[in-house]
C-alpha cells in the first residue's frame, strides 16, 4: 500500500522558517509528480507547489511564490518544502501529493496519493 508521510511541521514566528518533508514507501513514486497542498482552517484545500518526475519544472501558487521551494531528492524518494518568510496566512495543515500525470494536473488537484497532513502554526 502507497504511503505518503510528512514531518517538519510545528510552531514558528511569523518571519520564520520551516522545512516540511514528505516520504514514500513505494519507490514508484519516484517517477511520479509531486505536490504539496494545505488547508487552512475554515478553508478548502488549496495548491500550494508542485515538482516534476525530473525535478526540472516546478510550479507555485502566487501567494507563495518567491517564499518557499519544493525540491526532490530521488535517492531518497522525497519531496522538500522550504518554507520562509512565513506569515499567520500560512497556518495551515499541509499535505503532501503524488500524481502519475505533470505539474499542471497536479495543480489543479489531480492527486493519485495523499500525506495525512503536518501541522503547521504561525504566530503573529
Amino acid at each position: 500500500q502507497v504511503q505518503l508521510v510528512e514531518s517538519g511541521g510545528g510552531l514558528v514566528q511569523a518571519g520564520g522558517s520551516l522545512r516540511l518533508s514528505c516520504s514514500a514507501s513505494e519507490r514508484t513514486l519516484s517517477t511520479y509528480t509531486r505536490g504539496w497542498f494545505r488547508q487552512g482552517p475554515g478553508k478548502e484545500r488549496e495548491f500550494v507547489a508542485a515538482i516534476s518526475r525530473s525535478g526540472g519544472t516546478t510550479d507555485y501558487a502566487d501567494s507563495v511564490k518567491g517564499r518557499f521551494t519544493i525540491s526532490r531528492d530521488s535517492a531518497k524518494n522525497a519531496v522538500y518544502l522550504q518554507m520562509n518568510s512565513l506569515k499567520p496566512e500560512d497556518a495551515a495543515v499541509y499535505y503532501c501529493a503524488a500524481h502519475g500525470g505533470f505539474v499542471t494536473t497536479i495543480r489543479a488537484g489531480r492527486v493519485d496519493y495523499w500525506g495525512q497532513g503536518t501541522q503547521v502554526t504561525v504566530s503573529s
